[in-house]
């Protein structure tokens, strides 16, 4: 059990709720509440990402890429997990998946609301069919340097716009802003750990987006992500008149985070700054939610 636990990565969990509470948090500024969507709204998106990251495991060790990898180690390339067992794993947690998502929808829509509720599990099919395909197949996007496009449209709009449309039944445009925020600081953290990887990337033919524009242009697009992402959540709070003292609390851990990276030597230096970019949004989510209750 604790092999499997280890392979669902908890580190990169709170990373996945961050755009849901962003939405949801708004949800109930606009005065909509609904616990029991909020609840299978998480559990849905936590088994999203464990779905990926075992179908990363699996994709990532049945193609020789993690062989020499920096960082934690992968359940299939160490041999721990086999890759018949981690495929099994794959099947049953999108068949899951699929049955929370469902069961989502139902709550959020009804009978009464056919044509959301049918557009509602295609994006949930579509979105357990992107956790699969990220390093499995060969045609797999994380190894045709996609997979920021795709983190981005999922982490921050689908997370944000859908889980908070679940609640309000509509679309806030303003809310494209913090949806912005999470999606590019969610790249973030991908960009991180292809940075640690590039070399090993390399090697195997995953050609990340990383890869493409070399380590010294990789830390430029990583500052910009940041700036970006910090710019937009500023220009949201401005637009609602909400707090802006998430976003500047957050702002003091990232220009911290920002040095470290750009004064970088070593691929390994890459790697404890997963954990803090990842948090940080975490962090800003939740911190988020707390003004607006209070304000509320």
């Amino acid at each position: 059990m604790k092999h499997w636990i280890q392979a669902a990565r908890l580190r990169t969990l709170p990373l996945s709720l961050s755009g849901i509470i962003v939405g949801s948090a708004y949800a109930y500024y606009q005065g909509f509440a609904n616990y029991t969507i909020l609840t299978l709204a998480f559990f849905t998106t936590l088994g999203l990402q464990i779905l990926s990251n075992y179908a990363n495991d699996y994709g990532d060790g049945v193609k020789g890429t993690d062989v020499n990898r920096i960082g934690e180690k992968r359940m299939v390339a160490a041999g721990v997990i086999s890759a018949k067992q981690m495929k099994r794993g794959v099947i049953s947690l999108a068949i899951l998946t699929l049955f929370l998502a469902v069961s989502l929808i139902y709550v959020a829509f009804g009978k009464e609301n056919f044509a959301l509720s049918m557009i509602f599990i295609l994006l949930g099919i579509s979105a357990i069919v992107a956790a699969i395909k990220y390093t499995v197949g060969s045609n797999a996007y994380g190894y045709n340097g996609l997979g920021d496009l795709f983190v981005f449209i999922f982490f921050g709009f689908v997370s944000v716009l859908g889980s908070n449309f679940l609640f309000t039944k509509m679309i806030d445009w303003k809310l494209f802003l913090p949806a912005t925020s999470i999606g590019l600081l969610s790249v973030a953290v991908l960009n991180l750990n292809n940075m640690r990887d590039i070399e090993n990337d390399r090697k195997a033919g995953k050609i990340t987006l990383v890869v493409k524009m070399g380590l010294a242009n990789a830390k430029k697009y990583h500052n910009a992500l940041l700036v970006i992402a910090s710019i937009s959540f500023m220009i949201f709070n401005l637009l609602t008149k909400t707090s802006l003292i998430p976003i500047l609390l957050v702002n003091i851990s990232i220009i911290m985070h920002i040095n470290k990276v750009n004064k970088a030597k070593s691929y390994e230096d890459f790697d404890p700054e997963l954990k803090k970019v990842a948090l940080s949004t975490f962090a800003l989510s939740v911190l988020f939610w707390l003004t607006l209750v209070f304000l509320k």
